[in-house]
């Protein structure tokens, strides 16, 4: 990932105090009845840059409220949705999400170097899911051609 300098939120993580410090304020304003969308957003893309994945399905669903809430914090949402997912390993949702920020915004760097990783990741992952495909469906035929040959016998 050290070629793609843009798409660095892939890798970096907060502190587990720093994310402590977004954590209170967002249940400090909870506790209050009113959590403002600027708080909710914070402690989502701190959730997010968490290295934990509860923590970061947490900010994937925070950053959807927002998305649903507030049609003017939508474009921001997206490449954090975008990344959250891809941290989560939900390759296609975090395309998804990505290829509708890059139509708003077709030259934004981050989000273009993020489809990069995105593709690459998904390609990884598919090739390892045939190879182990490949090799079931060889171990099944192993078996059932030992089986068959016992038979024969």
């Amino acid at each position: 990932m050290n070629d793609l300098p843009y798409a660095a939120d892939a890798e970096a993580s907060l502190s587990g105090e720093e994310l402590n410090v977004l954590r209170r304020q967002y249940y400090r304003e909870a506790e209050q009845g009113d959590v403002t969308t600027q708080t909710k957003f914070n402690f989502a893309w701190g959730s997010i840059k968490s290295r934990k994945a509860h923590d970061q399905d947490f900010g994937v669903a925070l950053l959807k409220e927002i998305f649903k809430e507030d049609p003017e914090r939508r474009r921001e949402c997206l490449y954090y949705l975008a990344l959250g997912s891809f941290k989560l390993g939900r390759y296609l949702e975090a395309r998804e999400f990505n290829n509708k920020l890059l139509k708003m915004e077709p030259g934004n760097l981050q989000a273009q170097n993020l489809q990069e990783l995105i593709e690459k990741k998904h390609e990884k992952e598919g090739l390892l899911g045939m190879v182990i495909v490949g090799g079931a469906v060889a171990v099944g035929a192993l078996i059932v051609g030992t089986i068959f040959n016992k038979n024969k016998r």
